[in-house]
């Protein structure tokens, strides 16, 4: 079977947005930094910890992210947003309004045509979420 997954890039803040994701999304958490891994040594210098590899379990999919390498540029997340679908606009609110806590709203949660409860916002650590209720009748 095929799943697709997200790989989210961070710039040195992997490991705390991770942490943040398995508390706020439940799952289990894995994680290396460059320092645990088998290539410690050839990393740039000020690399040790960041993280090398995350990966958040949860539900039937995987969130996947690791930190840029030092001295490398970061662009900074742009050009997509992860989605969440509840099955009520009371569970869709308890996630918008864990997920906002120190970030952005973009569009305020609420009813459109399409769904009890949709709303978008940045994160505290720059990650784009649209969270949203499964459509009537789904």
């Amino acid at each position: 079977m095929q799943q697709l997954n997200a790989y989210l890039f961070f710039d040195g803040t992997c490991g705390d947005a991770m942490r943040f994701y398995e508390r706020t999304l439940g799952g289990k958490l894995d994680l290396i930094t460059h320092a645990e891994s088998p290539i410690a040594g050839q990393t740039p210098p000020g690399s040790a910890d960041r993280i090398m590899h995350a990966r958040l379990t949860f539900g039937g999919g995987a969130l996947m992210a690791s930190d840029s390498m030092v001295g490398h540029p970061y662009a900074g997340m742009h050009g997509f947003s992860l989605s969440l679908t509840y099955p009520t606009a009371a569970d869709a609110r308890r996630m918008f309004d864990a997920l906002v806590q120190g970030g952005q709203v973009t569009m305020p949660l609420q009813k459109t045509f399409w769904s009890e409860a949709f709303g978008m916002l940045v994160d505290r650590f720059g990650t784009p979420w649209m969270i949203n209720t499964e459509a009537a009748g789904s």
